[in-house]
């Protein structure tokens, strides 16, 4: 596992933005974990999370002119992530992002930020849980004839989607694109396993896990 990674999982529990417990899910699955991005709020964090933003897209290789981050999550996201990117790899892209409402005055316009039409785009987001938002996303994006080089996610909790398959499965094969997280549920897993004070949570999160297809 990358070090970035293994920072990444540190850095959000150390944050309370990965817990450990009983929660239900939107899915109404009860799960021993749970992660939740707005509890990276801080400026110095928000920072941070832009640089793990940076380093998941440039382990990927991925070639971008706009970092997208749909409304209201990926805002912040989007803004952290180009200037890590700026700052640790002088790569010079630009944000860009959806109102939730059409404006009624002024421009009126709905996205606000750098131009997308026949760009190469990377949407940040935080979890794909159904997918549905990313596809909500991609209905508003086509009509710029968008070049959508990958969708980037905080955590991959590798759970089913609509269907069988993995949330992430699911958008990348109906979207043609890469989903990459920063880390996923067996990184998190993996991460664990170097410290016997999580032996407990380790057999909870391996048989939820398990329990799951």
């Amino acid at each position: 596992m990358q070090d970035y990674k293994k920072e990444f999982i540190k850095f959000a529990i150390d944050l309370g933005a990965l817990k450990f417990g009983n929660f239900t899910l939107k899915s109404g699955r009860v799960a021993p974990y749970f992660f939740s991005i707005g509890m990276i709020y801080k400026g110095s964090d928000l920072k941070r999370l832009g640089e793990f933003y940076a380093a998941a897209i440039k382990d990927a290789g991925l070639d971008l002119d706009v970092v997208f981050g749909p409304a209201y999550k990926g805002i912040p996201l989007a803004c952290a992530t180009v200037s890590a990117l700026s700052d640790k790899y002088n790569t010079d892209v630009a944000y860009c992002f959806n109102r939730k409402e059409q404006k009624q005055y002024g421009e009126k316009e709905v996205l606000v930020g750098g131009n997308i039409e026949n760009k190469k785009v990377v949407i940040v987001d935080d979890v794909i849980t159904a997918g549905t938002a990313i596809r909500e996303v991609m209905t508003l994006l086509e009509p710029m004839r968008i070049d959508l080089q990958g969708i980037v996610i905080a955590l991959d909790r590798e759970e089913p989607g609509q269907g069988d398959k993995p949330a992430t499965q699911e958008v990348s094969e109906v979207l043609s694109t890469k989903v990459i997280s920063i880390v996923s549920l067996g990184d998190i897993i993996s991460f664990l396993k170097t410290d016997p004070n999580f032996d407990e949570q380790i057999a909870q999160i391996s048989a939820y896990k398990s329990s799951l297809y």
